[in-house]
């Protein structure tokens, strides 16, 4: 999905996540970053039968939320986050005047080098 959204694929992204089964995996997804999740890890933590998962994750995918890629036997399902980025974008993208510094987006592989600098730090100061 590109990162400027049409109000149609946003209203397609907010009505997919406007169903409790459908938000709470598209949160798990967000949560697991980029690598994401085996269908059989998503059912078990939901609690939602492996076909009412399928219909949940193809609605997600429909909207561009979601990705799916095959390894070996698994179906591994990961959160979009340049999708993600695109309809927060357009949801603020007229916040405080039309600034875009007020405008946030997620970005998994940032924070995980932020939280490696910051154990680091720790680490060192620990030692000394």
């Amino acid at each position: 999905m590109s990162t400027k959204m049409t109000t149609i694929q946003v209203t397609g992204a907010l009505g997919a996540l406007a169903q409790e089964t459908r938000l709470g995996l598209y949160r798990m997804l967000v949560k697991r970053g980029p690598n994401g999740l085996s269908a059989g890890v998503l059912a078990e933590h939901l609690g939602v039968p492996p076909s009412s998962l399928s219909f949940h994750l193809r609605a997600l995918q429909h909207a561009g939320l979601i990705s799916q890629r095959r390894v070996s036997r698994q179906l591994i399902y990961a959160a979009d986050y340049a999708a993600m980025n695109a309809v927060v974008h357009y949801l603020t993208e007229n916040c405080c005047g039309a600034e875009s510094a007020c405008a946030p987006a997620c970005d998994p592989a940032a924070a995980l080098a932020t939280r490696r600098n910051t154990n680091e730090v720790a680490a060192r100061k620990r030692r000394r």
